[in-house]
């Protein structure tokens, strides 16, 4: 019995594999991060016999003596629009080519969605000490928030709009030029009487807006008006059929803030008889992998999400090891399909 004893007892300190292997713990802990210090052969015998017990050193503490996590915060800030969801197609996607790429890398992730309800809710993150880095999706309302944080924490990056003389490290598309994409696309195609169906106070929705408000004053046209749409799906359709109630019959064109209100706008337009795109055209912005699977299959303004998301994760890193990062504007294209 004191044979199987010994063999059942588990290894389950580095002390327990020292003991066993007949040295310090400092030289176990030292072969089990490979270091050169420990002779090869010794090296060899330890890491054969950690496999062998299934040994794993304690990452926690390990990540204690390195001051790293192998986290890194995912944040989405919900200031304007308390009523959105994770599970929103647009964050989905974003999330899903976060996760790809930073789990390739040996990080796993902490997503966090917040309602700030103070100015320090982004400090409080990432003073806790439990990630290495945090990247933002969305600028929300918190433009100026982001900005305090940024001047003394480096590893931050944000997908958003990107301001001249900004702090912030971000990463978007040039949202001006895609609403104006999206405002000419309408234009050559005939229509004359346009209207905007998005919150144009985000930063991002914001520059949509007045980049299609651009377009549609250069053309000489009715100016542009925008209504008022929250992007929560839920909430979303409830705005989405009052305008539609009230929409002046002369509306021939809509530029959709997003592809999730475009998608919901066609289809609240086909509940009302009205048809896509003969007596109304609509155009969204994104291009999530949904578009093209509508009926009819969305005209949009596309943001290249894995370029964008693959541009974060670079700054990222190169910020976490002390380099600097610059912000990146994506060039937005237009993709013409059914619906405009």
């Amino acid at each position: 019995s004191m044979m199987t004893e010994t063999i059942t007892r588990r290894v389950r300190t580095i002390a327990d594999l020292a003991r066993l292997a007949g040295v310090s713990a400092g030289t176990v802990s030292r072969a089990l991060a490979d270091k050169t210090l420990v002779n090869p052969e010794t090296r060899q015998r330890i890491q054969s016999l950690a496999r062998e017990h299934g040994f794993r050193p304690n990452q926690m503490a390990s990540n204690l003596r390195t001051q790293r996590t192998g986290v890194i915060s995912i944040i989405i800030p919900l200031g304007h629009d308390r009523h959105q969801h994770i599970s929103d197609p647009f964050f989905m996607t974003m999330l899903g080519h976060l996760a790809d790429r930073l789990t390739e890398s040996g990080y796993q992730l902490m997503l966090t969605r917040v309602v700030p309800d103070d100015g320090d809710w982004l400090d409080r993150i990432v003073q806790s000490g439990m990630s290495d880095g945090a990247i933002l999706i969305g600028q929300s309302d918190q433009f100026d928030v982001i900005e305090h944080v940024a001047r003394d924490y480096r590893p931050l990056v944000v997908w958003g709009e990107h301001r001249a003389g900004q702090r912030q490290c971000s990463v978007g598309s040039d949202n001006f030029g895609g609403g104006r994409l999206a405002a000419q696309h309408l234009i050559d195609s005939g229509r004359r009487r346009i209207i905007f169906m998005g919150d144009a106070g985000p930063p991002e929705i914001g520059a949509r807006f007045k980049g299609a408000q651009a377009a549609i004053k250069a053309a000489g046209l009715p100016s542009l008006p925008a209504l008022d749409t929250r992007l929560a799906a839920d909430v979303m359709a409830v705005d989405i059929a009052r305008h539609l109630d009230a929409l002046d019959p002369a509306v021939d064109g809509i530029i959709a803030a997003s592809d999730m209100i475009a998608i919901n706008t066609v289809r609240a337009l086909a509940d009302r008889g009205i048809t896509v795109p003969d007596r109304v055209a609509v155009i969204g912005y994104d291009d999530l992998p949904l578009a093209a699977q509508t009926v009819p299959s969305l005209t949009t303004v596309r943001q290249d999400l894995a370029a964008g998301t693959q541009a974060m994760v670079d700054a990222l890193f190169a910020r976490m090891r002390g380099e600097d990062a610059v912000s990146t504007v994506l060039k937005p294209t237009l993709v013409v399909r059914d619906s405009a």
